[in-house]
């Protein structure tokens, strides 16, 4: 069958983009839809894009149904950062044909030629904080709400057109109500007096814009040369991400470390996992969508571990036992019953750490890459 691309620029078409996963997922119980209005925003008023070029293609079959979609991000940031010239490939989702995924790609590819890119890899975002990696292993697990879901085939289909694996991101599920490791809770302990470490009152940092910009800083500065790919987030990202998601954050599911100069030493973020409530939302807040969001967000059964990370003087020095036993105290104080690990990259040794509680390997996610003919 015979398939052709449209270039979606706005309006009708960007809604038929949107919403084309609806379609194509419906019936599935593993997917998870995200807000519309977020997927909006996402692709045509995010921070990221006063840096980042974008393009987005619909494929159709010959009815003008729509079979698939893709689009095409080139971070300059990055390709300066780590000497490349690659093109990123996100937001892609098809039917299982293999020409609908090589008419896609012909497009993005077509494009990022004539900006002199060589390489596409993806699925990935603008930056480190959005929805990326296509799922290899986990396809009967529910998907996380931060992270993206994908049929099997996904993985037949990029292979066949020539792409390879660049790097692999795992996740461990473990039950929250473990409790502390004895000998990770002696050395907190030891940290926390020689280096007169504290706990930072959460719901006060959190209201106090500067100390929130301080720990992006952090944020940046200790995933900066750690993690594979990293883009640290520019001051309207910073700003973008404390105006989105700040607020929504519960004292009890985070903890920051401060040092004895109130720096930000280390830190932990979950929140509650939101994927029942926004399959019942259905992609939107209004009417009643923000009810179930509501609720979701008061239930602690099911955590979702966001971020986590110690500043680079701090890395290697065992800080992680003190945030690590901090969080699972405070697990066991709400309640929370089970913990998803974020995306770790699988060479990344800092999963070692879950090695001293209970977990099970939950899913597999993969970055693929190939040459731009």
């Amino acid at each position: 069958m015979l398939y052709r691309v449209r270039e979606v620029i706005a309006g009708k078409d960007l809604r038929k983009f949107i919403r084309f996963p609806e379609t194509l997922y419906k019936g599935c119980d593993q997917w998870v839809p995200p807000l519309h209005k977020g997927q909006e925003h996402d692709l045509m008023h995010a921070a990221s894009l006063k840096y980042c070029q974008r393009r987005m293609w619909l494929a159709e079959d010959a009815s003008g149904n729509v079979v698939g979609r893709i689009c095409a991000m080139i971070n300059p940031r990055y390709n300066g950062k780590y000497g490349k010239k690659r093109v990123r490939f996100g937001w892609f989702d098809l039917i299982n044909d293999v020409e609908v995924a090589r008419v896609l790609f012909d497009a993005a590819e077509s494009w990022a030629k004539a900006q002199g890119m060589e390489e596409i890899h993806g699925p990935l975002y603008y930056n480190t904080l959005g929805r990326q990696g296509m799922l290899v292993e986990g396809f009967d697990k529910l998907a996380p709400f931060s992270c993206l879901y994908n049929y099997p085939y996904y993985v037949d289909i990029v292979q066949k057109l020539g792409f390879e694996k660049e790097c692999d991101w795992i996740q461990y599920m473990m039950p929250a109500d473990q409790g502390e490791d004895a000998k990770l809770r002696a050395i907190a302990e030891r940290l926390m007096q020689r280096y007169k470490l504290h706990v930072a009152d959460f719901d006060a940092l959190k209201k106090d814009r500067n100390m929130v910009r301080k720990f992006f800083k952090t944020y940046n500065e200790c995933y900066d040369g750690t993690v594979y790919n990293f883009i640290p987030f520019t001051e309207e990202e910073i700003e973008e991400e404390i105006d989105q998601i700040m607020g929504q954050l519960d004292r009890r599911l985070c903890c920051v470390i401060m040092d004895e100069d109130n720096e930000v030493a280390a830190f932990g973020v979950a929140i509650p996992s939101l994927s029942t409530a926004m399959q019942k939302a259905k992609g939107k807040l209004f009417p009643f969508g923000w009810i179930h969001v509501a609720r979701a967000m008061k239930d602690f059964t099911y955590l979702d571990l966001m971020i986590e990370g110690a500043a680079p003087k701090w890395q290697n020095t065992g800080i992680s036992a003190v945030f690590h036993g901090q969080m699972a105290r405070q697990f066991g104080e709400c309640g929370a019953k089970w913990a998803l690990a974020n995306p770790q990259l699988e060479t990344n040794t800092v999963v070692n750490v879950w090695s001293r509680y209970e977990h099970e390997f939950w899913l597999r996610r993969r970055c693929w890459i190939k040459k731009i003919k």
